[in-house]
């Protein structure tokens, strides 16, 4: 465990960077320092492995006062990701991952395997070993600065902005594979981020700072959401937090139906049935199972299907993965208002409309409510 006492930085201008600032980061999950600009995440996070030295108070690491220990090792036992990458330019994608294996004395082969082995890990292709940084995309170029973090199996892994300079797409990649990591290596990780979303989706913990570096907040990401501390906090969340709060409810809890849901090759007696004043619009599937558009029940002919007259259907959420959200999202983007659940395959599991998906979250929030009730 990390823990963080009282620890301000004052710097010989009078600037406070961080303000008495006391936090237990927690073994094995990922905490997160999130705020406003000027409210000391970075320089909270350089204190940790002392790039930073603080001006009051103590940090410890497993009961150890890291201000003790030798500057060196405490960082090579620490693996740190920064914006940008911050990889050598002059060496190729595998040797920037064994930088640091080499510097704790590890011959080239053993460091150069174990590289490879962190490429398959973070998802970047053996064929890019011999490249060089400059021939590899941003999000490519991230996952070798996470990939060389991790190289000496450090037990905390500080991460600075790493995905904040590249392409939504790519960010949300880059999360993925970071929560896929973690799952397996279970790594103390302290994570730093302007980005609200970007917090409440990786950290198991979320601290949000002032400015001035004063702590306001420390929760988890759904306590954050259903009970901010102060008017700042709820600032700073957004008008839209009961939004990102549906991101802890999932889908299992829908009701869904399959009456609208008719294959390319039904029956014109089948489709007949399957129209309802409830679902004025039948969802047109393959013959493997997987969605093809909305269709107008007049519009379909036995046998026939006009692909040019099918509405979209939007983007598909997987029912009992995806969350409360995902499936509001897709039953909002939906021309027909109703959303498409499919399985793991891509096969259509059911529909559901706005008005269902309505329903689960109310009874959602009221047995959050009940829940926090007990708990309390």
């Amino acid at each position: 465990m990390i823990r963080i006492d009282s620890v301000t930085k004052r710097y010989p201008d009078g600037t406070v960077a961080v303000d008495r600032l006391s936090l237990e980061i927690p073994d094995r999950s990922i905490t997160v320092l999130v705020g406003p600009s000027g409210c000391g995440k970075t320089t909270t996070l350089r204190m940790i492995n002392r790039m930073i030295e603080p001006s009051e108070g103590t940090i410890t690491l497993d009961g150890v006062d890291i201000g003790k220990q030798p500057v060196n090792s405490l960082r090579r036992s620490m693996g740190y990701v920064i914006q940008n990458a911050g990889l050598f330019q002059h060496r190729t994608i595998v040797d920037n991952i064994a930088t640091v294996p080499r510097l704790l004395g590890w011959s080239k082969d053993r460091s150069r395997a174990r590289a490879r082995e962190l490429m398959e890990r973070v998802g970047l292709d053996a064929s890019l070993a011999k490249r060089y940084p400059y021939q590899l995309s941003g999000g490519q170029q991230q996952r070798v600065g996470v990939a060389r973090a991790l190289a000496a199996d450090p037990p905390v892994l500080l991460m600075d902005e790493p995905f904040s300079a590249v392409d939504p797409i790519v960010r949300k990649g880059l999360q993925e594979e970071l929560l896929r990591i973690q799952e397996e290596l279970g790594k103390t990780i302290v994570f730093v981020t302007h980005d609200i979303d970007e917090a409440i989706r990786l950290g198991t913990m979320v601290a949000v700072l002032r400015t001035g570096g004063r702590l306001a907040q420390f929760a988890p990401p759904a306590e954050l959401l259903s009970s901010p501390a102060d008017t700042f906090v709820e600032d700073f969340l957004g008008t839209d937090r009961g939004i990102r709060r549906l991101s802890f409810f999932t889908s299992e809890t829908l009701e869904l139906t399959k009456s609208p849901i008719v294959s390319v090759d039904s029956s014109a007696e089948e489709i007949a049935s399957r129209a309802t004043p409830e679902a004025p619009y039948l969802l047109v599937t393959g013959l493997d199972g997987k969605p093809l558009g909305w269709s107008d029940p007049g519009d379909l002919a036995a046998g026939e299907i006009a692909a040019d007259r099918l509405l979209p259907y939007g983007r598909p959420f997987e029912y009992g993965k995806d969350s409360l959200r995902a499936a509001l999202d897709c039953a909002v983007l939906s021309p027909t208002g109703w959303a498409v659940a499919v399985d793991g395959t891509g096969r259509v599991a059911g529909v559901v409309s706005q008005q269902t998906i309505g329903e689960a979250i109310r009874s959602a929030h009221a047995s959050g409510q009940r829940d926090e009730k007990v708990a309390g």
